[in-house]
This record gives structure tokens, C-alpha cells and sequence, in this order.
């Protein structure tokens, strides 16, 4: 197992938790907290597989995927007043996530269409912030990437960074300059508070 792939199984946990965490929240039932869990783990990589032509979406071709994603539903119900407490190391998983869905999204659609960056750029955007923006909905929230911190920003990126660099070294190295971009914009984003300006509406 590369590298790449145990940063894999520790965005969809990282994912997973977050999912769960808003469902318990919520007060979903354990049937609702699971399917959040896997549509914050998973759905950023099907909704690009369908995109790209990927059919069947490898999240189905990949079971260890799905149960990973169950096995970190099912933990944070049972664990919930432990892990709520500990939401630094889920912000820095959640960050390790991010980076690692827009690298394996941009790679991805790099290795099919290396002529079309945007597409590069959007594939790796829509892998690494699909499953939050899908939770959010579901959750009936205003999506995170819209209101909170540099989120989408740090994953284009990372993309671009990824596209910069894949035919100047081996592309796995690509991919590990791509993840390490967007984690490092992800927590100097959280650490120095750094958020586009939002307008403030006159009260009436």
C-alpha cells in the first residue's frame, strides 16, 4: 500500500466523522447519521466518475471504501461525546482529506484529458469539496465552502500546482506536491482566520 492510499483511507474517516458528527447534531437517526457519513466520504469521487465517465464510480468497484466510511459512522455514534471533544485533530483530518481528494480527483482527470486544465482544476474542486457540499445540503446548511475560511480556494490550488508539476517530475510526486499545497493552505487558512469578506446586509 502506497502512501497515497492510507492518506485515502484517512480522508474518507476524516470525511466520515465530519458527516457523522453533523447528522448526531442534527438528530438524525443512526440510519441518517451512516448515510451522511458516507455521502460526506464518498460523494465528491462519484459525483467526478460520473462526470468524467467513470461508470460504475469506483466508490462501488472499491467496497473497502464503503465499509471504511460505515466503520467511522458507526464509531462516532458510539463514541460521539469523545470525538466531539476532539475537534482539532478532526479540523487537521478533515484538512489531510481535502488535499488528498483533490489530488486522487485532479489526477484523475489529468490522466484522461492532460489538454484541459480547467477540467483538471474543476474534477480535483469537485472531489475534494463534493461530499462536504452534499452533507451540508442534506443537512439543510448553507454549504461550509460558501461561509467558513479558505476552503475551495486551497483546492484549486492545489490542482494548479498539480498541473504545474505533473510533467516535471514522476507523477506520484505530483500528487504529493498537490495534497501538501492544499493541506498547507487549508491550516494556515484555520490558524490565521483568514476568510474572504463577507457583506454585511443592513437590518431592517
Amino acid at each position: 500500500m502506497q502512501l497515497l492510499d492510507v492518506f485515502v483511507y484517512l480522508g474518507i474517516v476524516a470525511a466520515g466523522i465530519s458527516g457523522a458528527l453533523i447528522g448526531i447534531k442534527k438528530h438524525m437517526d443512526l440510519f441518517g447519521v451512516i448515510c451522511l457519513c458516507i455521502a460526506t466520504s464518498l460523494g465528491g469521487g462519484i459525483v467526478r466518475d460520473l462526470l468524467v465517465g467513470y461508470v460504475p464510480p469506483v466508490a462501488f468497484i472499491e467496497p473497502s471504501y464503503f465499509f471504511v466510511s460505515l466503520t467511522a459512522g458507526i464509531l462516532t455514534w458510539i463514541f460521539y461525546h469523545k470525538i466531539d471533544r476532539i475537534g482539532y485533530l478532526i479540523l487537521i483530518s478533515d484538512a489531510i482529506g481535502l488535499g488528498v481528494f483533490t489530488a486522487v480527483g485532479s489526477n484523475t482527470a489529468i490522466s484522461l484529458y492532460d489538454n484541459e486544465p480547467f477540467l483538471v482544476v474543476s474534477m480535483g474542486l469537485i472531489t475534494g469539496i463534493g461530499g462536504g457540499v452534499l452533507r451540508d445540503l442534506f443537512a439543510q446548511e448553507i454549504p461550509y465552502v460558501f461561509r467558513k475560511e479558505i476552503y475551495a480556494i486551497a483546492s484549486i490550488l492545489g490542482s494548479i500546482s498539480l498541473i504545474l508539476t505533473y510533467d516535471l517530475f514522476p507523477h506520484m510526486i505530483s500528487l504529493y506536491i498537490c495534497l501538501g499545497v492544499t493541506f498547507s493552505l487549508r491550516m494556515v487558512s484555520v490558524i490565521y482566520k483568514l476568510n474572504f469578506p463577507v457583506l454585511a446586509s443592513e437590518k431592517k
